[in-house]
C-alpha cells in the first residue's frame, strides 16, 4: 500500500484501515484484523506502509497483555486523508445505488451526476460532506496541534474556514492550491473542472510564511487562541494581486473594498492545502438562528420542503422586501428561506446585531409554516457577478433549490471615476448561464414600488398607467434617520424603524471623530486644541483629544518611526477613536497619518459607529520647514532622522477630505471655526 495509492482497491484498503483505527483506537491487532477481514500478516504490512506514509503513528501500549505492545493513532495527514477517502467512498456507493436503482426499476434514482457536480449535490435532502473528524480524533489532533506552528486567523479567514469545514464551500477540501487559484482566476474552474468563481485562500505574512514549507502542518486558531483546524500545507506562493483584482473584481481599483483589502490588509503570501476540522468557531450571538448546511437540509427534510427559495440580504427588511419575497416564493411555488449574511459585508453597512433584531421583529409578518430565518456567516467580497454565482453555489450547498438574484447583486457601488463597478444585470446573466450546472434556479429580483392610489406594492414594470409611485432610496432613508425625520409606515414596519433608530439616532446625538492630517508643523495640534475648547464650551457630549505626540507618549511609547510602526500607531489612534465614537463621544485626532490606505482603514473602523470627518491641514512643506519649532526638519535634511515625512518619506495628500484648511496667513481661531461650520452643515452639532 504505497503512499500515493490511486487504484480503487488500494484506496479502499487505506480507507477501511484508517476508519477502523479511528473508531477503535484501543482494539487489539487481532480484533482489527478480524474487523478488516485480513490476516495478521497482511494487517502488519498495511500498518507498516501507512506508518511510513505518515498516515498513522506508533505508540507503546500499556496493558496487561504484553503481546499487544503497540497502539496506532491517526496523524493530521491521516485524518485529512480519511476525510477525503470518505467523500470518495460515499460518491462511489451512490453511483452504485444509481446503477442498481436503474436496473431494478428502469428509472434513474435522481442522484446522478450533473456535469461536474457530484451525486450528493443533486438532492437538497441528502447530507453534504463536511471536513470535521470524529470527536475522539479531534481531541487527539487538538493535543498534537499544540506543538505545531500556529496562524491566528483574521475575521475573514474565520468566516471562510467555518464554511469550508461545514460544507458551505463544497467541493473545496481546504484553502485553494495554486493550481485551483489560477483556474478560478482564469476561467472560474477548479483544477478538476468544478465551477467555482471566487478565490478562497489563506493569506499570511511574509515572516510567518518563511517558517512554513509544503508538507508541513499548521494549526489554525481563532482570535482567542482556540484551535479550530489543521492545515496540511501543499502549496506556498506569492500571488500577483493586481492580476487577481483585474480578473476577479474587474478592476485594480482600491475604491473596491475587496481590492483595497487585497492590497492593504491581506498578507503577501498564500498557503493552500486540505483542512482537517477540529471544532467550529464559537458564536455567542443568535445561536438558535445559525444553521450549518446539513442542519438546514435536515430541517427541510423534517418539514417535507422540496422547493425552497433563498433571499440573500445584508440590509434590514422593509415592506418592499416582504412583498418581493412573497412574490418570489409564489412564482417558484416554493417555501422561503431568509438567509442574511452576518459575517463581513460592505464597510458602512448596518451592523448584523441590529439587522437580525430587525429580521426577528418582522418575522411574524411571514407565514410560519412556509418561512424560515437562518444566518450565514459569510465574508462577502462585494464581487458583483462572480459573487452572485458564488452565493448561488453556497445556497445550493445549504439545500436551496431557488435563489433571488437582484439588480447589481453584491455590487460595491462607485469606482474611482464615479461609475458603477458592474453592469446592473451582469449578475443575473452570469447566474442564468450556469444555473443548470449548479442545480439551483434563479428567480429575478423585481424592484417593488408603492402605488399610492392602490395602497399596495407593484413591480416597477407593472405599475398602472397614471399612478402615483412612492419610493424611498437607501440614501434618503439614511438621511431621514440621521435627521430624525418621519419614515412612513408604507415604506417600513414600525418595529424595524424602532430598531434602526435605537442604533442610528439623529446625528446631533451620535458620537463622531474629527481626524486632522497634515505635515509635521502644519498646525494640526494647534487647531485641534482650539476645536476641543469650542466643542467643550458648547457641551452635550464628552470630547477627547488624541494628539499624535501625546498618543506616542502614553499609547505607543515602544514604537519606532518605520512605516510599519507608524501604521500601527495610527490604527491604535483609530481604535481608541472608534470606541469613543461608539459610546457617543467626540474624538479629535491630530496625527500626521501620511498614508492613504491607513487613513482609509481608520475611516472604516470609525464609520461602523458614527461619522468620520477628515480635515486636511494643507500647509505647504516650505511653510512647515520655515516654522520648524522642534528642529525636526533641520535634522531630517542633515540625514539624522530617517524616513521623515515630507523629506525622505512621502506624504500622500487626501483626495476627498470632508474639509481642507489653509493655515498660512490665517489665524487658528478662524481655522477652528471652519471645522465648526462643517460639523454644523453635516448635522453633527446644532447650529
Amino acid at each position: 500500500m504505497p503512499q500515493t495509492a490511486t487504484s480503487p482497491s488500494e484506496d479502499d484498503q487505506l480507507f477501511r484501515l484508517l476508519r477502523q483505527l479511528d473508531q477503535r483506537p484501543d482494539a487489539s491487532q487481532r480484533a482489527t484484523a478480524d474487523a478488516l477481514g485480513v490476516s495478521l500478516g497482511t494487517l502488519n504490512t498495511h500498518l507498516r506502509a501507512a506508518t511510513e506514509a505518515g498516515y498513522i503513528r506508533v505508540a507503546d501500549r500499556n496493558g496487561p497483555d504484553r503481546r499487544q505492545r503497540f497502539t496506532y493513532e491517526l496523524t493530521t495527514k491521516g485524518a485529512a486523508t480519511k476525510a477525503r477517502l470518505t467523500d470518495r467512498f460515499l460518491a462511489r456507493k451512490l453511483a452504485e445505488y444509481d446503477a442498481l436503482h436503474a436496473e431494478l426499476t428502469g428509472t434513474e434514482s435522481g442522484l446522478l451526476h450533473l456535469k461536474k457536480r457530484t451525486p450528493l449535490m443533486q438532492s437538497n435532502l441528502a447530507p453534504i460532506p463536511e471536513l470535521y473528524v470524529s470527536y475522539d480524533s479531534a481531541q487527539k489532533l487538538k493535543h498534537e496541534a499544540g506543538a505545531l506552528p500556529s496562524w491566528d486567523l483574521t475575521q475573514r479567514q474565520v468566516c471562510d474556514l467555518e464554511l469550508l469545514m461545514n460544507g458551505g464551500f463544497y467541493p473545496l477540501k481546504g484553502f485553494m492550491t495554486e493550481a485551483d487559484y489560477d483556474g478560478v482566476l482564469n476561467n472560474m474552474r477548479l483544477s478538476d473542472g468544478s465551477l467555482w468563481p471566487m478565490p478562497v485562500t489563506l493569506d499570511v505574512s511574509e515572516d510567518f510564511a518563511a517558517k512554513v514549507e509544503p508538507g508541513q502542518d499548521i494549526a489554525l486558531r481563532d482570535a482567542e487562541g482556540v484551535i479550530l483546524a489543521i492545515l496540511s500545507v501543499t502549496d506556498k506562493w506569492v500571488p500577483n494581486k493586481s492580476v487577481e483584482a483585474e480578473k476577479v473584481f474587474g478592476a485594480d481599483d482600491i475604491a473596491h473594498p475587496a481590492v483595497n483589502y487585497l492590497h492593504n490588509t491581506a498578507g503577501k503570501v498564500y498557503l493552500g492545502g486540505p483542512v482537517t476540522g477540529i471544532q467550529q468557531p464559537v458564536h455567542y450571538d443568535f445561536k438558535a438562528r445559525r444553521d450549518t448546511p446539513n442542519e438546514l437540509r435536515a430541517h427541510f427534510r423534517k418539514l417535507g420542503w422540496r422547493k425552497i427559495v433563498a433571499f440573500q440580504t445584508r440590509n434590514p427588511l422593509h415592506r418592499a422586501h416582504q412583498e418581493l419575497t412573497f412574490r418570489a416564493a409564489k412564482e417558484a411555488q416554493a417555501n422561503l428561506l431568509i438567509h442574511p449574511v452576518v459575517g463581513m459585508t460592505k464597510p458602512g453597512d448596518v451592523d448584523h446585531f441590529t439587522r437580525v433584531r430587525c429580521y426577528e421583529a418582522v418575522l411574524d409578518q411571514y407565514p410560519t409554516s412556509t418561512t424560515h430565518l437562518s444566518l450565514l456567516n459569510l465574508a462577502m467580497r462585494m464581487g458583483g457577478p462572480r459573487e452572485a454565482l458564488w452565493h448561488a453555489i453556497i445556497r445550493k450547498n445549504h439545500g436551496l433549490t431557488h435563489m433571488i438574484i437582484g439588480r447589481d447583486h453584491a455590487g460595491p457601488g462607485k469606482n474611482s471615476e464615479g461609475k458603477d463597478f458592474y453592469d446592473p444585470y451582469a449578475a443575473q446573466e452570469l447566474v442564468r448561464q450556469h444555473q443548470e450546472e449548479i442545480g439551483i434556479e434563479m428567480v429575478d429580483f423585481k424592484q417593488m414600488v408603492y402605488v399610492q392610489e392602490k395602497a399596495q406594492y407593484f413591480p416597477v414594470d407593472e405599475v398602472p398607467e397614471g399612478s402615483t409611485v412612492l419610493d424611498i432610496s437607501g440614501t434618503e432613508l439614511r438621511r431621514r434617520l440621521r435627521e430624525g425625520l418621519e419614515i412612513p409606515e408604507w415604506f417600513s414596519f414600525p418595529e424595524v424603524v424602532q430598531e434602526l433608530r435605537r442604533t442610528s439616532p439623529p446625528r446631533a446625538k451620535q458620537g463622531f471623530t474629527v481626524f486632522f492630517t497634515g505635515l509635521s508643523g502644519s498646525g494640526k495640534s494647534t487647531i485641534a486644541n482650539a476645536l476641543m475648547v469650542k466643542l467643550m464650551e458648547m457641551g452635550g457630549r464628552p470630547t477627547t483629544l488624541l494628539d499624535g505626540d501625546v498618543v506616542r507618549k502614553h499609547l505607543s511609547s515602544e514604537l519606532g518611526f518605520s512605516k510599519e510602526h507608524r501604521d500601527i500607531n495610527i490604527k491604535r489612534i483609530g481604535y481608541v477613536a472608534s470606541e469613543i465614537t461608539k459610546n457617543g463621544g467626540i474624538a479629535i485626532c491630530a496625527p500626521i497619518a501620511p498614508y492613504t490606505a491607513t487613513r482609509r482603514a481608520v475611516r472604516e473602523m470609525i464609520e461602523a459607529y458614527g461619522a468620520f470627518v477628515e480635515v486636511h491641514v494643507a500647509t505647504s512643506l516650505e511653510e512647515c520647514e520655515r516654522r520648524d519649532r522642534k528642529g525636526l526638519y533641520k535634522l531630517a535634511r542633515e540625514g539624522k532622522i530617517k524616513e521623515f515625512t515630507g523629506i525622505s518619506d512621502p506624504y500622500e495628500e487626501p483626495k476627498n477630505p470632508e474639509l481642507k484648511v489653509e493655515t498660512e496667513n490665517v489665524d487658528v481661531d478662524n481655522c477652528a471655526h471652519q471645522v465648526i461650520l462643517k460639523l454644523e452643515s453635516m448635522g453633527l452639532i446644532r447650529a
